[in-house]
């Protein structure tokens, strides 16, 4: 019988991919939890239509990252610090930090999980910092940090 899977299940198949199985494992195991339904024509065009419009939205997502990474890139974003003496922060510049300031000056909305900081930002001065938005889509830009008038 061919079934469409509705979740993954180890050692048979990945969501939503169409399977032969027995007869009988679909009719009281797989169909009655739910775990998969009868591979009829309407089921599917159901699958179809989801598979596009979940590709749909996927190119969307990527469109959206590749505008926000052009709009980010080679920028600078400026954050203020209370620092020493000689131009060591008191404390560091986190991915929050760089986040908000983006979102301030530039008007980007990003994650600060997506924020990548190739070694804490302890001193004053420039620093570059990438963002990656998106599989394959990143963002590098330069944080200058400078002193705080008290």
């Amino acid at each position: 019988m061919k079934v469409i899977l509705q979740q993954d299940i180890k050692g048979l198949g990945k969501k939503e991919d169409m399977i032969e199985c027995k007869d009988g494992y679909a009719r009281n195991y797989l169909l009655p939890r739910g775990l998969a339904v009868q591979a009829t024509p309407e089921n599917l065009g159901i699958m179809s239509s989801r598979k596009k419009s979940e590709s749909e939205r996927l190119k969307r997502e990527k469109e959206h990252a590749v505008a926000m990474a052009d709009k980010l890139n080679g920028k600078i974003v400026t954050i203020f610090a209370t620092a020493g003496e000689n131009g060591k922060l008191f404390g560091s510049i986190t991915n929050k930090d760089v986040a908000d300031a983006v979102l301030e000056q530039i008007g980007l909305n990003i994650d600060k999980k997506k924020v990548v900081i190739d070694e804490q930002i302890k001193s004053l001065g420039e620093h570059k910092v990438v963002a990656k938005l998106y599989t394959g889509v990143d963002a590098s830009f330069i944080v200058l940090a400078k002193e705080k008038n008290s």
